[in-house]
């Protein structure tokens, strides 16, 4: 079979190309691609190319990038898909295989944050990784007519492993053309690449505007809002049991206070009405009132100590 249109994807690396050596594949062209998610946070050589997919894209977070790790040809089978004997042809049917570095298990996401692992968690990707997935999409569509078209339903792991419903029959894969997961493709279990956000990538591949990146503040910027965040400190007083002006609990208590004081203030000015009022006897009261007043709401809003 003839293989037409560029082999080489635009950008690619070539430091783990596998399509000359023992691994090498069989020529085909190109109607359908399966997305894989490699489960490590980094690179790996697939045993020196015996299960390695046509390319591995490695983010490199410092410049917002994904990196094009080229292992085979675009029309060159790979080798990431089980193929079991007596089925359906599975690396050899006419598909692109494409491994993203990262992880799309919530539990392997949840350690790797606690670690400090730099990762991409593909069911939530950033906007810079949607954008270079897409766009290699298109590139493959455009020069090897692979459709912007896909799957319906990406199951997010674990419940996608195995023989999931997202399954694809004998007769579906044979037929497919398009996009899907690992987690479709017949005699395989694995459930990667989970709940990818494929209607967004595929959205973007079809010239939808990419996503914007919010860019970094400058020195100046963070200057600037550490000043403006000084200056509202002040009225941001909803902790509980912060210090000083920022004491939630604090600044309920006074507004308590003050609402009792006031009350007590108006009924002993109440009880002192009359004709023969003295004006100092009436403040005396009011006065006394309020310290009373003041008194007793700390002792029934603080309460007890607790240890």
């Amino acid at each position: 079979m003839a293989m037409t249109g560029p082999q080489r994807i635009p950008g690619a690396v070539f430091d783990l190309f596998f399509g000359t050596g023992r691994y090498s594949g069989s020529d085909m062209e190109v109607n359908c691609g399966v997305i894989h998610t490699t489960e490590g946070p980094t690179l790996y050589d697939y045993q020196d190319g015996a299960s390695a997919p046509t390319v591995t894209s490695v983010p490199d977070f410092k410049n917002k990038r994904l990196v094009h790790h080229q292992h085979f040809d675009v029309d060159e089978s790979a080798r990431a898909l089980v193929n079991k004997p007596g089925g359906v042809q599975t690396n050899t049917a006419n598909v692109f295989q494409w491994e993203l570095v990262g992880t799309c298990d919530p539990a392997t996401h949840s350690k790797w944050t606690r670690q400090g692992i730099a990762h991409i968690y593909w069911p939530e990707p950033p906007d810079w990784a949607v954008r270079d997935v897409a766009a290699l999409m298109r590139w493959l569509n455009q020069q090897h007519g692979i459709p912007l078209t896909g799957r319906a339903e990406w199951m997010a792991y674990p419940a996608s492993y195995g023989n999931s419903r997202v399954r694809m029959s004998f007769a579906e894969w044979t037929s497919f053309k398009g996009w899907c997961g690992h987690q479709h493709v017949p005699e395989n279990d694995h459930g990667d690449p989970g709940a990818l956000p494929f209607a967004r990538i595929l959205a973007v591949a079809k010239g939808g505007t990419p996503p914007q990146e919010v860019p970094d503040m400058d020195a100046t910027q963070a200057k600037q809002l550490a000043e403006v965040y000084k200056v509202l400190v002040p009225y941001m007083g909803w902790q509980y049991k912060g210090a000083g002006k920022t004491d939630a609990w604090g600044l309920l208590n006074n507004l308590t206070a003050q609402v009792a004081a006031q009350t007590a203030a108006i009924k002993a000015l109440a009880g002192q009405l009359g004709d023969d009022v003295d004006t100092a006897t009436v403040v005396a009261a009011v006065e006394k009132a309020i310290k009373d007043a003041v008194v007793k709401v700390s002792v029934d809003v603080t309460g007890p100590t607790n240890s």
